[in-house]
C-alpha cells in the first residue's frame, strides 16, 4: 500500500508454520493496508527468515518473533500489547495461510473507523471446497456463543477475520489465562460481548486450499474439539453468573429503543 500508515488501525497476522502461501498472504495484506504486523509464533518451517527478508525491504511490514509456539491467542496478545504501547487502537486479525480475504481489509477497516466501539466480525461465505464437517461443526459453536451472550448477535464465533478494539480485548485476555490457543476466536467474541462491545457482522469469503495448492491446516479434530467443548462449558458457567447483568442490559436496551 503506497498511502500513509494508519496511526490507529493495523493488520495483525499470527503465524505458525504457515506453509508456502504466507508470502502471498502478507503481500496481499500489504497491498491493501499500512501497517501490517506478523507475529511469528515459534515457527520451525523456515518462514521466519522469509518474513524477515520481506520486512527488511518494506517499512510498512513488521515481524515480531516469539521464541516458542504459544498458540494463536497468545500471539495475538503479544501483538496487541505492543500495538497498544505504540498508540494503536484497533487490530484486524487474519490467518497467515491465505484462507482469509485480504481484498476486504479496507472495507472492514472503514466499518471499524465508523463504529470504533464495535468488534467487526467476518461471517464466512464458504466455497464448494469447504470441508462439510467444518461447516456443520461451527454451527454448534455459533449456537453456544449466542446462548452464552443471550443473543448478542455473534454471526460466526470461529472465523478469525475480524477487527478488534484493542483496549477491551487486552482487558478480557489479561483477566484470565484461557483463550491462548485455538479457543481464542470464539472466546474473544463471547467475552467482548459480555464486556458490552457490540458485534457488527460482515460477510467474508473463506478459501480452503488443498495440500497441492500449498494449503496447511493445524486443526486436530479430537484435540481442538475437546478444547472447544471445555471452553463452552466454562463460558456457559460464566453466562449463568452474568445472566442478571445480561438481562438488565437487554431490558435497558429495549427501553432506550
Amino acid at each position: 500500500m503506497t498511502g500513509p500508515a494508519s496511526a490507529t488501525h493495523l493488520v495483525l497476522i499470527p503465524s505458525y508454520n504457515p506453509g508456502p502461501r504466507v508470502r502471498d498472504t502478507v503481500a496481499a495484506a500489504r497491498a491493501r493496508w499500512n501497517p501490517v504486523w506478523v507475529v511469528v509464533d515459534g515457527s520451525t518451517d523456515g518462514s521466519t527468515a522469509l518474513l524477515q527478508a520481506m520486512a527488511a525491504q518494506d517499512p510498512g511490514l513488521r515481524v515480531l518473533v516469539l521464541p516458542e509456539n504459544r498458540g494463536k491467542g497468545a500471539a495475538v496478545l503479544a501483538g496487541i500489547e505492543q500495538a497498544a504501547r505504540e498508540g494503536f487502537t484497533h487490530a484486524l486479525t487474519m490467518d497467515s495461510d491465505g484462507q482469509h480475504p485480504a481484498q476486504l481489509i479496507p472495507e472492514f477497516m472503514r466499518a471499524s473507523q465508523a463504529q470504533p466501539r464495535a468488534m467487526l466480525l467476518g461471517v464466512p461465505v464458504f466455497g464448494a471446497e469447504a470441508p462439510r464437517i467444518r461447516v456443520l461443526g461451527r454451527k454448534v459453536s455459533n449456537g453456544w456463543a449466542n446462548l452464552e451472550t443471550l443473543g448478542a448477535g455473534i454471526g460466526d464465533s470461529l472465523y478469525g477475520f475480524r477487527v478488534y478494539p484493542i483496549a477491551p480485548l487486552m482487558r478480557v485476555m489479561r483477566g484470565q489465562h484461557f483463550m491462548r490457543r485455538f479457543d481464542f476466536d470464539p472466546e474473544a467474541a463471547v467475552r467482548l460481548a459480555w464486556a458490552g462491545v457490540p458485534p457488527v457482522n460482515l460477510p467474508a469469503p473463506v478459501r480452503y486450499f488443498t495440500v497441492e495448492e500449498g494449503g496447511v491446516s493445524h486443526f486436530n479434530y479430537l484435540r481442538d474439539n475437546t478444547l472447544l467443548t471445555w471452553m463452552h462449558t466454562r463460558l456457559f458457567l460464566g453466562f449463568v453468573v452474568r445472566l442478571p447483568v445480561l438481562l438488565w442490559r437487554r431490558l435497558v436496551g429495549r427501553a432506550d429503543s
